[in-house]
């Protein structure tokens, strides 16, 4: 066995035999039952003892959860406390006062302590720098100005060392960044808001990876986004708000929007975020965060990513006619999405993800092995993170 496999193998039994007595699940709730390992399981190769996570609990360890205002609700802290979070997502309502977030972060990481599940929250943000910003301060400048400034490099490495310091100052340990994107025209979606360090993908490719060469050195995970790329998408495109379909050829996906991944993925970066775009070269039945063609056959088999997969946002627009939370869980789930983003800032989407996650999971919709796969990588990175 390889030893990323044997790492990730290790930090799934780590997960199980750390954990203390389980949190009793009602007798009427069929996600929450326990799972047992079956053979040639994490748990089961590596001779984990103690009790087991329960299905619901498991399901919790790829839900990431948000809620809006200055104080974290008690509903997000009893799902904490229970094993059935992953992390927590931050938007603008939660930072506005960095003394309220803390006080949260401190609430998050204490609730954490009493889980079942010994490893640090995923406390996550998008601080990419320019206009995307959701904590005051650094990095300030875009990508775009990077890209156009004298010394890029420098400058990007720079700014991926600050927007650690700043998350770390608070407590947080994951950046949803850099954007990787690509853009073929000036203005178009992602370069209007100046999110796109160049129209070269070699220069993307050195930029963003000194970006998460230094974030991560600093204790920060960094989060490359939103492959294969929105960088052909037209101004007025958002999949945060409606179905995208993106008409780049199969040669420019592969040549121009998905080059800067291999450079990322050398860099070592923790996590790829998979964009909700249509691309029929590719797959053209499904958003790419819902394509096994796309996840796996581009992402984990072409490029070879081995770390942790986490999809946009859950609500989004694109995915308007793929049901609701629960389904667009399992369907991305079942694509090899590894971490499910619930932002649409109440716990409640967090929860129907989870438990629509444990029944697939015990109904065998959705395959045990690939299920602690996933979760292993998960483990693996937050075992990583403080």
């Amino acid at each position: 066995m390889n030893s990323p496999a044997r790492r990730l193998l290790g930090c799934l039994a780590l997960l199980l035999t750390a954990c203390g007595s389980p949190v009793q699940p009602s007798a009427t709730t069929r996600a929450s039952a326990a799972v047992p390992a079956p053979q040639g399981s994490p748990a089961a190769l590596t001779g984990a003892r103690g009790p087991a996570l329960t299905a619901d609990q498991l399901a919790g360890q790829r839900v990431v959860y948000s809620y809006t205002g200055s104080t974290v609700p008690a509903s997000l802290l009893t799902a904490v406390r229970a094993g059935r979070a992953a992390g927590v997502i931050f938007f603008g309502s939660n930072t506005a006062d960095p003394d309220a977030l803390n006080r949260a972060v401190a609430a998050l990481r204490q609730a954490q302590q009493q889980s079942p599940v010994r490893l640090p929250l995923l406390l996550m943000t998008d601080q990419e720098g320019g206009r995307i910003r959701r904590l005051p301060g650094a990095p300030e400048q875009s990508e775009q100005a990077i890209g156009q400034g004298q010394d890029p490099a420098a400058a990007a490495g720079a700014a991926g060392a600050a927007a650690a310091q700043n998350l770390t100052a608070h407590g947080l340990n994951v950046n949803l960044a850099p954007v990787l994107d690509v853009h073929d025209q000036d203005g178009n979606f992602i370069d209007r808001t100046e999110r796109s360090y160049s129209s070269d993908p070699a220069t993307v490719a050195t930029l963003g990876s000194a970006f998460i060469a230094a974030q991560q050195r600093a204790g920060v995970a960094a989060t490359a986004k939103h492959f294969p790329g929105l960088g052909t998408a037209p101004a007025g495109s958002d999949t945060d708000t409606g179905p995208v379909t993106l008409a780049a050829t199969r040669q420019r996906l592969t040549g121009t929007d998905e080059g800067p991944y291999p450079a990322a993925i050398g860099a070592g970066v923790n996590l790829v975020m998979v964009s909700w775009a249509v691309y029929p070269a590719l797959d053209p039945d499904h958003p790419a965060g819902l394509s096994p063609a796309v996840v796996n056959g581009q992402l984990r088999d072409r490029l070879g990513f081995r770390g942790v997969t986490i999809t946009d946002a859950l609500e989004a627009g694109a995915l308007s006619t793929w049901g609701g939370t629960g389904q667009r869980a399992v369907a991305a789930a079942g694509a090899g999405m590894d971490l499910i983003l619930c932002s649409a800032q109440n716990p409640e989407q967090g929860e129907d993800a989870t438990t629509a996650l444990a029944d697939a999971l015990t109904t065998n919709h959705l395959d045990r092995a690939g299920f602690d796969a996933a979760v292993a990588r998960i483990s693996a990175l937050r075992s990583g993170l403080h």
